[in-house]
This record gives C-alpha cells, structure tokens and sequence, in this order.
C-alpha cells in the first residue's frame, strides 16, 4: 500500500465496489444522487472523500459538476478508468482542511465519511472548510451513522457486526474519547488469518449541529435516510442538510 493513500490504498480500491452492502445497490445510489441533485440549487458540487465515484458520477450524469477531494491515488484512479470518470476534477488532499476555491453550491459527504476524521478538531475544520467554499445559500450534505452503543453492556466495547464461515467484523468503540473502530478478520484459503483496522471517530447528530453552527451553518433538513424518513430516536443514521445564510 502507498502510504500516501492512508487506509484505503490498492489492494481496498481493487474490490470497494464488490461490496455487498445495501449502499452500493443501484437503488440506494439512483436515490442518493437524486436527493443531492434537488439540493444542488443548479451549481458545482464538492463531494469529500470522492473515492471511485459512487455517488459524484450519477450526480455527473444529471448534469451536477462535481469536484471530488480524496487523499487515496488508488480509489480516484478506480474513477477515472470508469465512463464518465474524466468529467469529475479531483484533488489530491485531506478533506478536512484541503480548499479547492469557492462557488459551490453543494458539499457532501456520504457513508460515514465524516468519520474518518478521527479527531474532533479535523471534523471541527471540515465544517469550516466547507463553509468558506459554499456560495451563500449553499448546502452541505452528510450521511453518517448513528453511534450504536446502546448495543453495548457494561464492560463490553466490541460489536460485531458481520460472522460468516471464514470471517468475522466488528466496532470497538471508546465512550471516553469516541475513537472507535472497524476490524476486520479473514480467513484464507490456507487457514492463515488477515486482520485489517481502520480507525474513526464517532459523532452526534447534536456535536454535528455545533460544528455547523461554529462554521456558520445552520440545520435546516435532518433525515433518517436518502428517501427522506423521519428522524426518530429510533433511527440508526441520519441525513442532515446544513445552509450557508445567503445575507
């Protein structure tokens, strides 16, 4: 792995979109392209975290020009090799302080990815960051899960989350620090097992609204998901739509 491209190098880029998970079937991503294309107000979309372009090449296709952040070579390379991957710009860089210029009217960040800012002063930053890029009026977009430790009995910080006949998943999390992780456990072939770590930082919907407030946005949608489902307290994630005031 190019250490440049932090956790997410070749050998994750080569099968990231092999995934099974609900976020990569076609509906669920006709249907995110589309929540953000009603958002778009009709300009630029800066989406952090770009990777192989799940989400920023159907947003391309409904005629959003979108601008993609990402700090992996390998994920962006996935995207450029795909059609319609050399119509989304790309830079290099850590979303959360990477500026690419003003005049978006659109942000987004999808599937967790606010996460991967494992401290509160980089998700502090990626707020301000994205609030000095927005146009007044514009948007910024995030999709992150909902902490889970209610699943969590005193003196347990694991959960797992995927067992299977030759592999096993799981979060740990840290309530004094909300540093958390996803781990990763597989069985070859051989019977020699892989491990595989990648570190985050969990978040509240309430911490959130704080980042946004400091940066100068205001809450102004929050869904339980890309079809616009209320937010309960029930809810295991969230949608939440921030503006930029236009005064």
């Amino acid at each position: 792995m190019d250490d440049r491209d932090g956790y997410f190098g070749e050998p994750i880029a080569a099968t990231y979109d092999d995934s099974t998970d609900s976020e990569f079937s076609r509906e669920t991503i006709e249907k995110t392209a589309g929540f953000l294309a009603a958002r778009s107000g009709g300009g630029r979309a800066l989406e952090l975290g770009v990777g192989t372009g799940r989400i920023a090449l159907p947003l391309s296709r409904r005629g959003v020009p979108v601008h993609g952040i990402d700090l992996s070579r390998a994920m962006t390379a996935r995207m450029r090799a795909k059609p319609g991957g050399d119509r989304v710009e790309v830079t290099i860089g850590d979303f959360a302080t990477t500026r690419v210029g003003g005049g978006f009217s659109l942000a987004y960040l999808v599937f967790n990815t606010i996460m991967n800012l494992t401290t509160q002063d980089a998700q502090v930053e990626c707020f301000r960051s994205v609030a000095s890029q927005l146009d007044p009026g514009g948007r910024f977009v995030v999709e992150v899960a909902v902490p889970d430790l209610r699943r969590l009995p005193p003196g347990q910080d694991a959960v797992p989350f995927r067992v299977s006949g030759n592999g096993w998943a799981y979060d740990r999390y840290d309530p004094a620090t909300q540093a958390m992780s996803s781990n990763y456990l597989t069985v070859t072939d051989d019977g020699r097992g892989r491990r595989r770590s990648i570190p985050f930082r969990y978040v509240w919907p309430a911490e959130l609204d704080l980042m946004a407030r400091l940066a100068g946005l205001r809450l102004s949608e929050r869904w339980e998901g890309w079809g616009e489902e209320p937010f309960t307290g029930e809810s295991t994630r969230h949608v939440s739509v921030w503006e930029k005031p236009a005064g």
